[in-house]
């Protein structure tokens, strides 16, 4: 027996309001970050704002392609399940915005090398196109994305959380399984810039497709080997990182 139209739209009502609040995540960075700077430092900002500005980054990027898993997990819910996913999509996010704090300490790390010759900032884009480019053809980036890909284990594992903190739980563990799919990937924004909407834009495509398209697995890979060739590329064309080296591409 088929599900009717009702219990369809029900099921699909999860994937659509995350990709709703995406939609709103996206118009607050466009309207109001779209014409400022891009930058690796902390934009001026306390580490307060700086969380509030990352966490809706992460919001921005991250819940498209997590969408089908929430629409997976809502259909184990069989009662609140709009508040409960509220809970759920509000704990991954926290996973986020915990790991915005080093990754405060390393903006503001990298925004004294973008004070320093155009060499200096070469050098350590290099580092980090390097760093990022090795951890995606790692084992650990293989198991992560893994989990992200084929989610149904983990309904079991979820489904098996006792209590009121079920959904809280759950939310917190595939955010800690998309931070170590997609951490090496946003390390790219330091090379980039914090603020470049276009590399945001790239970025959350490249994440989708990991997690979505047939070819994720190849397309992380890909962007592995590319990021490599980026950390060998760059001594001679510096514009390739503008958060670092003050490029180009640096303005938006």
């Amino acid at each position: 027996m088929t599900d009717g139209p009702v219990t369809g739209r029900r099921r699909a009502r999860p994937a659509v309001l995350l990709l709703v609040a995406a939609a709103v995540a996206w118009g607050w960075m466009v309207t109001g970050w779209g014409g400022m700077r891009t930058t690796t430092a902390t934009m001026g900002l306390g580490l307060p704002a700086f969380l509030v500005v990352w966490t809706l980054m992460m919001a921005a990027m991250m819940l498209p392609s997590t969408a089908p898993v929430a629409a997976l997990y809502a259909r184990t819910i069989t009662v609140r399940r709009s508040r409960r996913m509220v809970v759920f999509t509000v704990a991954y996010l926290l996973v986020w915005a915990v790991a915005g704090l080093p990754a405060y300490v390393l903006a503001v790390g990298l925004g004294r090398v973008a004070a320093l010759p155009a060499e200096a900032g070469a050098a350590v884009a290099a580092a980090v196109f390097a760093v990022s480019g090795v951890y995606q053809l790692t084992p650990l980036k293989d198991r992560c994305l893994a989990r992200c890909r084929s989610p149904v284990g983990l309904m079991l594992r979820y489904a098996s959380y006792p209590g009121p903190s079920r959904d809280l739980r759950a939310g917190a563990h595939h955010g800690a399984f998309c931070l170590g799919c997609c951490w090496s990937l946003m390390l790219l924004l330091a090379a980039f810039g914090l603020m470049n909407l276009w590399a945001m834009v790239a970025l959350a495509a490249v994440i989708t497709a990991e997690k979505i398209a047939p070819a994720g697995r190849l397309v992380a890979r890909t962007v592995g080997v590319a990021s490599i060739a980026l950390a060998v590329a760059v001594f001679w064309v510096p514009a390739l990182a503008p958060g670092l080296t003050g490029g180009g591409m640096a303005g938006m």
